[in-house]
């Protein structure tokens, strides 16, 4: 209703101010496309082979792909893990849990880190904290009472 409303709003036959501005912006709209058509600037091509240096956008569709995944996997585990706890859904909650927490730590490199060596460093640091977090969660798992007993103690307390 509210987009017929829009539609219809600007269909509407303009009063005296409103013919005064679009007199202006119709009188510039075709310079500004004009210096846009004049541009020597290739087209890009979106479904082309990457160029050599260049990192393939399927690759990052399919790990954008990959995280949204993950993460809806996480709000399924999540209640999963409470009605249904074992050593199965411990293990399933350190692996998604760790991935979870890898992709969101280096999209943080990514945006924030910047220079070849603190990329390297900080890249190097993840990976080592991430092999860390997934080899404590699993010690965690098989030495003690596991990931779903430990929040329900925790909730009980």
């Amino acid at each position: 209703m509210a987009a017929l409303v829009l539609l219809r709003s600007g269909l509407a036959r303009p009063c005296g101010a409103q013919i005064a501005l679009l007199g202006r912006t119709l009188g510039r709209r075709p310079a500004v496309l004009a210096a846009v058509a004049d541009r020597s600037v290739p087209a890009r091509r979106s479904h082309s082979s990457p160029q050599q240096g260049h990192g393939s956008s399927r690759a990052a569709s399919l790990h954008w792909t990959g995280e949204r995944a993950v993460s809806v996997l996480l709000l399924g585990l999540l209640p999963a893990a409470y009605l249904y706890p074992g050593p199965a859904m411990d293990y399933s909650l350190a692996a998604a849990l760790t991935l979870h927490g890898h992709w969101g730590l280096g999209q943080v490199i990514t945006d924030y880190v910047h220079g070849d060596t603190p990329i390297k460093l900080a890249n190097t640091g993840l990976y080592v904290l991430s092999a860390i977090t997934f080899a404590g969660l699993c010690y965690f798992n098989y030495h003690d009472v596991g990931i779903c007993k430990a929040v329900a103690m925790l909730w009980s307390l």
